[in-house]
């Protein structure tokens, strides 16, 4: 499975990309939104497994793809979609970005891709995603594609000696299909 946009490339994952994986989940930035304080070999090596795992599954439920840039083919993060369950109307949606691509609409365009992806191709009514309250940039993004704030989760996560907003957003499929005409 691939998806291409202007600038990127999204495909399947393949085992050699644990390394790309390790480099940027390990940077501090990356880190400070997550209950990790460091990512091992064997974590990214794990992640990346698990999404193999995924690619296999039939019925199929979960799309998290690989984000390149298609000028250089470089691993910068992934991003996916993923059913509640097989034939579901409903997904959730996720991504991440090295930090060192941040600030450069990459989230936004994959999302743009991933979204296609669930609306056209999985036949989803409703896609949702979260994020922690702190992370403007993450929160966005989600704004970006049109997703509306839908609620705030108060003290929903608890890592790194403290609790942690979490908010929810979503988009339907009318919405999305109406802001495809306006951008």
């Amino acid at each position: 499975m691939e998806l291409t946009t202007e600038r990127l490339r999204l495909r399947e994952f393949r085992e050699d990309d644990w390394l790309a994986v390790l480099a940027y989940q390990s940077d501090p930035l990356y880190l400070r939104y997550y209950e990790w304080t460091e990512r091992t070999p064997e974590d990214a090596r794990g992640f990346v497994n698990r999404q193999i795992d995924n690619q296999r599954r039939q019925p199929r439920t979960q799309y998290q793809l690989a984000i390149t840039l298609r000028e250089t083919g470089e691993f910068i993060g992934n991003c996916g979609v993923r059913l509640t369950a097989a034939g579901s109307h409903e997904a959730d949606m996720g991504y991440e970005l090295s930090p060192a691509q941040w600030g450069r609409g990459y989230a936004t365009e994959a999302g743009r891709a991933i979204l296609n992806f669930g609306f056209g191709q999985l036949g989803v009514h409703r896609v949702w995603a979260h994020a922690i309250a702190d992370n403007a940039g993450s929160a966005n993004v989600l704004t970006k594609l049109g997703m509306r704030l839908e609620g705030r989760l108060r003290d929903k996560e608890f890592f790194k000696g403290r609790y942690w907003d979490m908010l929810i957003y979503a988009i339907l499929e009318p919405e999305w299909r109406a802001r495809q005409g306006k951008e």
